[in-house]
């Protein structure tokens, strides 16, 4: 673990050596849990809420969950988002009861600046296989997405792929989808739309941003 009160100067410099560590294999056993990640700010962004959701990976029934508050201390700087609300996903995860197989994070993997969104933060730092599941993008380009539920394209950053971007419902706007870490791009859509259900978003970040908004 690292230090948390940094500069954003810093912790650029973090990201630029962690990202060396970031895995983009397909690394993981049986998944039976899997979890959905977001988070929230309340009093005026002064403190940080973490909301994690855990269900079954099968039958995507909720099993647990958990919330945690800490208070702000970094500024908002899209690129640097998981030095402002990792630290409180961490106390959150400390409340569950048992580590999930698979992480889901609202917000990016390896599409990133410097191929370390939140997911790949996460997913290093905790050693659980993590994907990135953005509603928006925040770097790289990509064709139109086809409007047929599951169809995606290529996002990439110049010659580099760095994601999907994923069509979970017919005629709906896309999802930006990126490994996080122990898990390859290929197989990053497959485990999102197997959270799927009727709606847009996968049912880890549906329950888990019910939670983080309070």
């Amino acid at each position: 673990m690292h230090a948390w009160d940094v500069s954003p100067k810093e912790a650029v410099k973090i990201q630029r050596a962690l990202q060396d560590h970031v895995r983009l294999e397909d690394d993981f056993g049986e998944i039976k849990t899997v979890a959905g990640v977001d988070v929230g700010f309340e009093k005026n962004n002064t403190i940080t809420r973490a909301a994690i959701v855990v269900l079954d990976f099968q039958t995507l029934e909720v099993l647990e969950s958990a919330v945690a508050h800490h208070p702000t201390s970094f500024p908002y700087i899209p690129g640097l988002l998981s030095f402002r609300e990792v630290p409180c996903v961490l106390e959150a995860m400390l409340k569950l009861s048992a580590q999930p197989d698979l992480l889901l994070c609202d917000g990016q993997g390896i599409a990133h600046p410097r191929r370390f969104g939140i997911a790949a933060h996460l997913g290093l730092l905790l050693d659980i296989p993590a994907v990135g599941v953005g509603k928006s993008r925040l770097c790289g380009t990509h064709d139109e997405v086809p409007e047929t539920k599951g169809s995606f394209v290529p996002l990439m950053d110049k010659d580099e792929q760095i994601g999907v971007v994923l069509r979970t419902r017919a005629n709906v706007k896309p999802l930006y989808i990126s490994p996080g870490h122990r898990v390859s791009i290929e197989t990053a859509p497959k485990l999102v739309m197997k959270c799927i259900t009727k709606y847009k978003l996968p049912e880890t970040t549906r329950h888990a941003h019910k939670l983080a908004s309070g």
